[in-house]
C-alpha cells in the first residue's frame, strides 16, 4: 500500500559496469524517499566498447537478463512509473539501437541515453538532497560519480553550479591501461600505472576547464569504486550499505588502499570479504581515480554516499 501523499516509482540506472534498480515511495512535498527495493547486477555492458565502439552480444544478453529480473520486481511491487536511464557505454556504442529495442521489449519503456552533464545533475540531486542543512556537510559540495566508463563532476549547493563528464571510469581505465594479452596485470607494471595516472590527470585538467573543483568544501563520492574503498577502509566482514553510507575516509587511508590494490594480485583482491566479484579487476583503477581527485583538490577526506544517480532519477519521475 502506497502511503498517502507518496508515489511509487521505479528508477533504473544502466551504466558501463553495472545495472541498478531502485523502487521507492517518494513524497515531493516532504522530501521523503522510502526505499522498497535497491539492487545491483554487474553486467559489464561496456565490455570492449572503448576498443570496438560496439556493445558486445554477450554483454547485451547479460544486461537483458538483469532487465527481466527487474521487470518482475517492478511488477510485484506495483510501481506506477518507470524511468530507465542509460549512461556512458550506450552513449559510445554504434549499435545502441539493439540495446534500446531490447529494453523496450522487456520493460516497456525506452532507455534515455542521457548526456554526461544530465547524468551529473541526477547524481548531485540523489547524493546531496539529504545533506543540505545538516551540520558537518559544508557547501558547496563537489560530487564525483566514478562509474565504469566515465566520471561525473558536479559542484553546487542547493542547485548545480557546474558539471562535467570525463572518460576516466574504472572499466575504461582498466581496459585501456592495465590489460595485456587479454588479462589484467597481476599486479600491473609501474609503466602501466604511470600511463593510467597520466590519463587521469589529463582528464582532470579537462574537468577543471568548466568545473571549479577546488571551490568545494565537502567532497562526496559515489558509486562502487568509492563504496568499496570505504568498505575496505572499515575492514567490514561483508558489504554493509548502512555502515558505508555517509562514512568518511581520509586521503591518507585512500592512498594506502589504492597503493595496496595496485600492487596486489587478483587472488588477493578477490579475498577481500566486502569485494563484489565483478569489481575485482577494476577496483584498482577506480581507487586511483578517487585518490587523484582528492590530491588535485586537496581534500582531506571523502564523504561516501550510497544515494546517487538512482535516487536522483527517482526524484525526477515525480
Amino acid at each position: 500500500m502506497v502511503p498517502e501523499g507518496f508515489s511509487r516509482v521505479a528508477a533504473v540506472d544502466c551504466g558501463t559496469n553495472s545495472i541498478r534498480l531502485l523502487v521507492a515511495d517518494v513524497n515531493p512535498a516532504t522530501g521523503e524517499l522510502l526505499e522498497l527495493d535497491r539492487r545491483m547486477t554487474i553486467v559489464r555492458l561496456g565490455q570492449d566498447v572503448d576498443r570496438t565502439g560496439r556493445l558486445a552480444p554477450e554483454a547485451l544478453e547479460r544486461t537483458f537478463a538483469a532487465c527481466r529480473e527487474y521487470a518482475d520486481v517492478i511488477r510485484e511491487l506495483g510501481a506506477g512509473k518507470v524511468r530507465f536511464v542509460a549512461t556512458s557505454a550506450s552513449r559510445d556504442a554504434s549499435n545502441r539501437d539493439e540495446f534500446v529495442q531490447g529494453v523496450v521489449g522487456i520493460l516497456g519503456v525506452e532507455p534515455e541515453v542521457i548526456s554526461g552533464e544530465r547524468e551529473a545533475e541526477f547524481s548531485f540531486t540523489g547524493a546531496t538532497k539529504e545533506l543540505t542543512g545538516h551540520d558537518g556537510f559544508a557547501e558547496p559540495y563537489l560530487v564525483v560519480d566514478i562509474g565504469g566508463g566515465s566520471t561525473e563532476f558536479v559542484v553546487g549547493d542547493d542547485q548545480v553550479r557546474a558539471a562535467r563528464s570525463v572518460d576516466i571510469g574504472c572499466v575504461r581505465m582498466t581496459e585501456r591501461h592495465l590489460v595485456q594479452d587479454g588479462a589484467v596485470g597481476d599486479p600491473p607494471s609501474e609503466a602501466q600505472i604511470a600511463a593510467m595516472r597520466a590519463d587521469i590527470e589529463a582528464a582532470l585538467d579537462l574537468a577543471e576547464e568548466s568545473v571549479p573543483l577546488r571551490d568545494a568544501r565537502t567532497l562526496v563520492g559515489l558509486a562502487g569504486s568509492v563504496t568499496t574503498v570505504s568498505a575496505i577502509a572499515q575492514e567490514l566482514p561483508e558489504y554493509d550499505s548502512v555502515r558505508i553510507h555517509h562514512s568518511r575516509v581520509s586521503r591518507e587511508r585512500v592512498r594506502e588502499i589504492t597503493e595496496w590494490l595496485l600492487r596486489s594480485t587478483h587472488a588477493e583482491r578477490a579475498a577481500v570479504p566486502s569485494m563484489h566479484p565483478g569489481r575485482v579487476d577494476v577496483i584498482a583503477a577506480g581507487a586511483l581515480v578517487l585518490l587523484s581527485i582528492m590530491e588535485r583538490i586537496g581534500a582531506e577526506e571523502v564523504v561516501v554516499s550510497e544515494h546517487d544517480i538512482l535516487d536522483g532519477i527517482a526524484w525526477s519521475i515525480t
